[in-house]
């Protein structure tokens, strides 16, 4: 069994910038990976968040995942063009060893069913849970209306 090696980039970019300027900058970094000679194993936009300190007076910021594999030579050109570019606030590249990531669809679409299924998954737990919790509660208090009887053994 042979060992995959790949990288992982994460990016984060300002957060006023629009939602087309995103995919736009995402869409400019998988070409120049490419041309360089890297290939893209998953690409996706992790969204909005808020930083753990400043950066560039900035208190959130946009997070963008890139995973790909290359020979190495490609990371210095790209964190270049990231360095060099005003809207990337950081970036770091970590070498990554093991099963590759699979791919995941980006679509919105796919992400609103997604958790449309899990709003339905945790309306009904939670609907199960009162079930549960007012038939505890019927218990109890059939336990508390029977008068427990003590008996005290003198000696």
């Amino acid at each position: 069994m042979t060992v995959q090696i790949y990288y992982e980039t994460m990016y984060i970019l300002r957060p006023d910038i629009a939602e087309d300027e995103v995919t736009n900058h995402i869409d400019k970094y998988n070409k120049l990976l490419e041309k360089l000679g890297g290939t893209i194993l998953d690409s996706q936009s992790r969204g909005k968040r808020r930083l753990a300190y400043q950066i560039a007076k900035h208190r959130e910021g946009i997070y963008v995942q890139l995973s790909h594999q290359g020979d190495g030579q490609h990371i210095f050109k790209i964190e270049k063009a990231m360095r060099l570019s005003d809207d990337v606030i950081r970036y770091l590249t970590v070498k990554q060893e093991g099963a590759l990531p699979a791919p995941r669809s980006s679509n919105k679409g796919s992400n609103q069913t997604e958790k449309e299924k899990n709003e339905t998954i945790d309306s009904t737990s939670k609907s199960e849970s009162k079930a549960v919790e007012t038939s505890d509660k019927k218990t109890l208090t059939s336990a508390a209306s029977t008068p427990e009887v003590k008996e005290t053994v003198k000696p």
